[in-house]
């Protein structure tokens, strides 16, 4: 069967032979031309045969573009919904998933699962946004699971938000994984259960532990077990952020040394002073070079002066240490008058110069004090362990009891520490002094430790048990000075005494 079709130019008719099985022969779903037809309406034919299969092409491709859009958009849909259910927005997420695209590679549950850990551990929205930008293989890494379960199980949750935010921002996943054990390690050698928290929350965590491997961590707690150990790291946890063998080691050495190799002497200070292993060997060589220099002082005295005040490397030796010596010096005290006063008064070395001893100097020197003299530094020396609000109080007080300042000086001459003593419990003693032990205050001058003695247990018990025995006009001198073991028996004999009467 042959039948005419136009194309093209009506005037061209062409014919076909049409096949009422043209599929099962494989044949392309364009017209077979005749072979009567000519070169160029093949041509043109053939042309528009191959545009009606681009077309459908085209339009194949945009309806499967089409529905991969919808797909990608259902997704992405998904994510927001998602996200925003913690607070974190449209734009957020858009950038989230635009950094990080192998996250849609993951269920909306897992990520949901992931989330809620990490919120539930004190994250919110706007620090979760921020460190799943820097670290979005929080969300996939399977490593983290262990960790997070730990913090929440074993922690109860307590590491400080601040500081998992720092960890889990500054530290690959993989590291996080055995983080249970070396906690488990600082447990094992001493470390408290209910203290563990305290000591992680003062750790750089990815220094101390995630980046250390569980020997490490044992030698370290070994090497500060004779100086203190378990005891040392719950008073400074942040021991454990240093190196053993670059710091922790020479800076304990050079402690040894001028201890002369008194390790209880070592373990003292640091448990005074914790942060004394904050400063290098070379900060710590130059303060004692310049106590040794300056000074005059040998190793023995300088580690004395050390063990009573290791903050003593906190202090500038321009700005603080050399014009409080010199101030020293030019009292008149030599070396071991020096060495003395700053094991007696070490925080005279730190004090504030204009707001603290200047105060003071002037007090004293308004009393009588000489400037520039012994005298005035052994009086300064007192000075330090009280501020000037009290010492002006203290000072106000013995004039308002009829004192001269010359007085004052006399008997802080004799009792030095009178200038330091607190002015509500001075005065309550000078009352009980006059008023119910009868005394004139001027006994005061002649034995001024009376003020140093403990009201309660030391002034008012023994005059109360004196009293019927020796009446009201006992020497205070003897009633307070003996010891505790004497007045005992002086009691018991008296009570003996009463008996057989």
């Amino acid at each position: 069967m042959v039948l005419p079709l136009a194309v093209a130019n009506p005037s061209s008719l062409l014919y076909t032979t049409f096949h009422p099985f043209h599929s099962l022969l494989n044949t392309p779903p364009s017209l077979h031309l005749s072979l009567h037809s000519s070169p160029t309406s093949h041509l043109k034919i053939q042309a528009q045969a191959q545009a009606q299969a681009s077309t459908k092409h085209s339009i194949h491709r945009r309806r499967s573009s089409s529905y991969s859009l919808a797909i990608a958009d259902a997704e992405f849909a998904s994510f927001v919904a998602l996200f925003q259910e913690f607070g974190i927005g449209f734009v957020e997420t858009q950038a989230l998933l635009s950094h990080s695209p192998d996250l849609t590679s993951v269920s909306v549950d897992s990520l949901r699962a992931r989330i809620l850990s990490l919120h539930s551990l004190g994250l919110h929205s706007l620090t979760l946004c921020k460190l799943l930008t820097k670290r979005p293989t929080l969300l996939t890494c399977h490593q983290l699971d262990p960790f997070l379960t730990f913090l929440a199980d074993k922690l109860q949750g307590k590491l400080h938000k601040q500081q998992l935010n720092r960890l889990l921002y500054s530290t690959e996943p993989k590291f996080l994984e055995t983080f249970p054990h070396k906690v488990q390690a600082l447990v094992d050698r001493g470390i408290p259960v209910d203290q563990i928290v305290h000591v992680l929350n003062k750790l750089s965590l990815p220094k101390a532990l995630c980046h250390r491997s569980v020997e490490e961590i044992h030698r370290i707690l070994s090497f500060l077990e004779p100086f203190g150990g378990t005891a040392l790291i719950l008073k400074g946890p942040a021991i454990l952020n240093h190196d053993l063998d670059t710091q922790l080691v020479p800076r304990v050495e050079l402690l040894m040394e001028l201890s002369d190799g008194d390790p209880d002497g070592v373990k003292k200070v640091l448990l005074r002073f914790p942060i004394f292993l904050n400063y290098s060997e070379k900060h710590v060589e130059e303060h004692v070079g310049f106590l040794r220099s300056f000074v005059e002082l040998d190793d023995r005295q300088i580690f004395r002066i050390i063990l009573g005040f290791p903050a003593i490397v906190t202090a500038s030796r321009e700005r603080k240490l050399r014009p409080r010596i010199q101030f020293l010096k030019e009292c008149g005290l030599d070396s071991s008058e020096i060495f003395k006063f700053l094991v007696k008064a070490p925080t005279f070395l730190s004090n504030s110069f204009h707001e603290n001893i200047a105060h003071k100097l002037v007090l004293l020197v308004k009393i009588g004090y000489r400037h520039r003299s012994k005298e005035l530094a052994m009086a300064i020396r007192s000075a330090t362990r009280t501020n000037c609000e009290n010492m002006q109080k203290v000072i106000s007080l013995y004039l308002n009891y009829g004192f001269s300042c010359e007085d004052i000086v006399a008997m802080s001459k004799k009792q030095p520490q009178i200038l330091q003593y607190n002015h509500a419990s001075l005065k309550k003693k000078m009352e009980y002094l006059v008023e119910v032990m009868g005394r004139d205050i001027g006994d005061l001058l002649l034995f001024p430790a009376f003020l140093g003695y403990k009201f309660d247990d030391r002034i008012k018990h023994r005059y109360e048990v004196k009293k019927s025995v020796r009446g009201e006009g006992m020497s205070i001198n003897k009633l307070l000075s003996v010891s505790e073991e004497t007045f005992s028996g002086k009691r018991k004999m008296a009570h003996a005494i009463d008996q057989l009467e």
